[in-house]
């Protein structure tokens, strides 16, 4: 059986609320009381909305701000089952936990730390009675395990809210132990400890990035089942993550460490000496594009596991890495040189031998690495093919690999664990789908495509429960059996049905080979459902680049509406209606022509 979800989803609405008190809880946090019916179910442009539901700990709201001071015109289209992120030129999010949530008075509590120039901070600041805001979420809350012994909360001064909130409600009746570094000794709270627990306060200069991990290597480690939390500066966590998971072998499903900020100065450094190591930059300032050498030089560190290694065991001198790598002297000497300059090794120095930079840190996260050495990272080194493969009308994978990008994600059960793993946020947006009338009367459901487990997970959040099978060859489906919680109890062979879901079926397939599947698909069932993202998420980083990503991937930018109706058209099927979902993805209803 796999491992039950670690989270409870929650429908996406768009609130407004207004300020109803505002106090100092320190001379370095501000606490806002928001309120308002919104948080109540209410409705808004014909539309029904649940009320406002945030029972974890940690929860966290997206708080949305204007650069220009319009926020209206930076509020997100709300669907009847989500939201859509539309384009918004001033716009700026920030996410905040509510540190007190009382739904019988319809208000709750946000704690602001006021310790920089943020545009959250500035608005804490000015906050006066009767000013509004506006919010999205909790998109889910964390389920934290049934049987532990311990629980570690770990954290700066932004944690507080959330450290403070567990303490009063105690949703786990376990000692907690509980370590904040601050930068001032006036940010220390009273919190709401209890026999067994043990508090640790550490006063540590701003910018001082070591303080949090120095701290948690001297806070004990009790006996028996614990669960270490986390939330912080991003790159204070990094050594923290390497330390609990890496030495102390703390397994993942106890592990939960969220970078609740970035600092700004780290994040100007990077861009000045480190463009490259990392996500796409917007450019740099002087117009020049940045070079990919960096990024190839800290694959290769990865691929040989340099990383690796100097995380294992920090100190080895360059020949000693060498042999631990298998790799010559003058080899590892062409890496290092680079690996130093973009701050993934630091050293050697006359003291010290090779250890972890910043961006060696972060490669350990396996998300980040992935974008290095995963899926991600092969078809962009598919991308040097791009000239020709738009000349030929194919795709650039193609090219680069001789055989369609299908064939070789549903060969690798890795590959496709990586498709099943980025369709993991689906579940967030398909309220919409499971709430539409097309279920009534369903008995059978027929899945396909690396977001199958999603569906399933959205399916039991919404109390639906027909018959599943899945339509998968052996490699996709062994991969689902293990991210669907119970998979005994789904036929694992295709067959017929009264609705088939294909989700992100189509994103790694070409054209021929969607109109093939869903071809397959009519010989099954009257009704099909196609979950795609039909145009770019207007919250994330890398929206420019998505048209580019899936033509990368099948020789065809991201199909809109128009695009799944003539494969409809070329397989037997004709488009009923879509279903918006939010973040571009869509739900179009299919029925048999």
């Amino acid at each position: 059986m796999a491992a039950q979800r670690a989270f409870t989803t929650h429908p996406l609405v768009l609130r407004r609320v207004t300020v109803r008190r505002v106090h100092e809880v320190s001379p370095r946090m501000r606490r806002v009381v928001l309120g308002g019916a919104e948080l109540g179910a209410f409705t808004r442009d014909g539309i029904h909305h649940p009320a406002f539901a945030a029972p974890g700990f940690d929860d966290h709201i997206k708080l949305i701000l204007a650069a220009d001071g319009d926020v209206h015109a930076a509020l997100p289209a709300q669907l009847p089952h989500g939201v859509e992120w539309t384009p918004a030129e001033h716009r700026l999010t920030r996410d905040y936990t509510p540190r007190r949530v009382d739904l019988h008075e319809g208000e709750f509590d946000l704690d602001f730390v006021l310790h920089g120039e943020g545009p959250a901070e500035a608005w804490a600041a000015s906050a006066r009675e009767g000013d509004e805001l506006w919010f999205v979420g909790p998109k889910s809350s964390l389920r934290l395990p049934e049987r532990l012994d311990w629980i570690h909360l770990i954290g700066d001064e932004t944690a507080l809210p959330a450290i403070g909130r567990f303490l009063d409600e105690r949703p786990l009746a376990v000692p907690a132990h509980v370590l904040v570094v601050v930068s001032d000794g006036s940010a220390r709270q009273e919190l709401a400890l209890r026999d067994g627990d043990s508090m640790t306060w550490v006063v540590a200069e701003p910018g001082d990035a070591g303080a949090l991990d120095t701290a948690v290597r001297a806070l004990p480690i009790p006996p028996g089942e614990g669960y270490a939390w986390a939330a912080a500066e991003s790159r204070a966590l990094l050594p923290v993550r390497r330390y609990l998971q890496r030495e102390r072998k703390i397994p993942k499903d106890r592990l939960n460490l969220t970078g609740y900020w970035h600092r700004e100065e780290t994040a100007r450094a990077e861009a000045k000496g480190a463009a490259g190591v990392g996500a796409v930059a917007e450019g740099p300032a002087d117009g020049r594009i940045p070079s990919p050498l960096p990024w190839l030089v800290a694959r290769a560190a990865l691929q040989l596991g340099v990383v690796d290694a100097v995380a294992d065991a920090p100190g080895l001198s360059p020949d000693a890495l060498a042999s631990r790598v298998g790799v010559s002297g003058p080899g590892i000497g062409i890496l290092l040189p680079l690996l130093a300059a973009h701050h993934v090794v630091v050293g050697p120095d006359d003291d010290n031998g090779l250890r972890l930079g910043p961006a060696g840190e972060e490669l350990l996260d396996d998300h980040e690495r992935e974008e290095y050495t995963g899926h991600d990272a092969e078809l962009l080194l598919a991308l040097v093919h791009l000239a020709p493969a738009l000349r030929d009308g194919t795709s650039p994978w193609q090219l680069a690999s001789g055989t369609p990008l299908y064939d070789t994600v549903t060969r690798a059960a890795e590959r496709y664990g990586e498709l099943v793993e980025e369709c993991e946020q689906l579940v967030f947006l398909l309220n919409g789908l499971t709430a539409d009338p097309l279920w009534e009367g369903v008995d059978t459901c027929l899945l396909t495509g690396p977001g199958s487990a999603s569906v399933v997970a959205a399916l039991d959040d919404a109390g639906r429960r027909p018959r599943l099978r899945v339509a998968e060859d052996d490699t996709p489906a062994s991969v689902l059996r293990g991210s669907v919680p119970s998979p005994e109890r789904i036929d694992w062979t295709a067959g017929p049905a009264d609705v088939a879901v294909a989700a992100k079926a189509l994103a790694h397939r070409t054209d021929d080979e969607a109109t093939r599947l869903l071809t397959r698909l009519a010989a099954w069932t009257g009704t099909a459902v196609l979950v795609e993202a039909s145009r770019p998420d207007g919250l994330s980083p890398r929206a420019a680049e998505a048209a580019l990503r899936a033509y990368a991937s099948t020789g065809s930018p991201l199909r809109d509406s128009a695009a799944i109706a003539d494969l409809a058209k070329r397989s037997g099927w004709r488009v009923e209606r879509t279903i918006a979902l939010g973040w571009g993805t869509e739900a179009t209803v299919l029925r048999r022509a």
